[in-house]
């Protein structure tokens, strides 16, 4: 391997939402360090901080149809049955909820779960209650999705959480969306849940580490039978 291709490979991109907030970052460190050379060392570190929390990577997204990929990095919260969001005017049915996890640490570049068309997107101005609480997903200000896919709707829904105040979305109604691609971005700690049809059987467990694009949640074109996991 070259020396061009090692530092490529260490150099992750920044995506362009962080560029302001990285300029405010670098800006405040030069002004308080000429107040005081610990509050520049300080300024330093969260700059840093701000460069790693944009970052994009790239992501191997698995090609296969049917398969539901994480929409987020972190950490799955919560498996289990709920009505979809009403703004996106679904059914009135249960269908299984994923919920991702995203602490301050983890890249909140979210990308799409699945290949398909935007038929529904609708913004909710809400609460910033700790994302991890099941009622955030009902108080929070939140980004719900119904992407259409050939197996029905899947939905995805952006939360924003004690952090977070904003959220960002890279897509309209009507946009079609292929697995991994980038749908949006939440600024700071948050959750993503995913919304899949009535039958459809988890392929996690909770409390696993979910890398976005690349771990796969479910197989839409598989009755598969419940997988067993286990903490070694």
């Amino acid at each position: 391997m070259s020396l061009v291709d090692s530092v490529r490979k260490l150099i992750v991109p920044i995506h362009k939402e962080g560029y302001v907030f990285i300029a405010i970052g670098a800006v405040a460190t030069l002004v308080l360090g000429q107040l005081w050379a610990p509050f520049g060392w300080l300024g330093t570190l969260i700059t840093l901080w701000i460069c790693y929390f944009f970052r994009d990577p790239v992501r191997i997204v698995p090609q296969r149809e049917g398969l539901v990929v994480s929409p987020a990095d972190g950490r799955i919260s919560q498996i289990g049955t709920a009505l979809p969001p009403p703004e996106l005017e679904l059914p009135a049915e249960p269908m299984l909820r994923i919920s991702v996890f995203m602490n301050v640490f983890d890249c909140h570049v979210n990308r799409s779960p699945v290949a398909g068309r935007v038929a529904k997107m609708a913004y909710t101005p809400g609460l910033f209650l700790n994302a991890e609480l099941d009622k955030a997903s009902e108080d929070n200000e939140r980004n719900a999705l119904a992407i259409e896919t050939k197996a029905g709707i899947v939905g995805v829904v952006q939360i924003a959480g004690l952090v977070a105040r904003r959220i960002v979305p890279f897509v309209k109604e009507g946009d079609h969306l292929a697995p991994g691609e980038r749908f949006g971005l939440i600024r700071f700690g948050s959750r993503v849940d995913v919304y899949l049809p009535q039958g459809v059987i988890p392929l996690v467990s909770e409390g696993q580490t979910m890398i976005s694009g690349e771990t796969v949640l479910a197989d839409l074109s598989v009755n598969d039978t419940d997988r067993v996991f286990r903490a070694i």
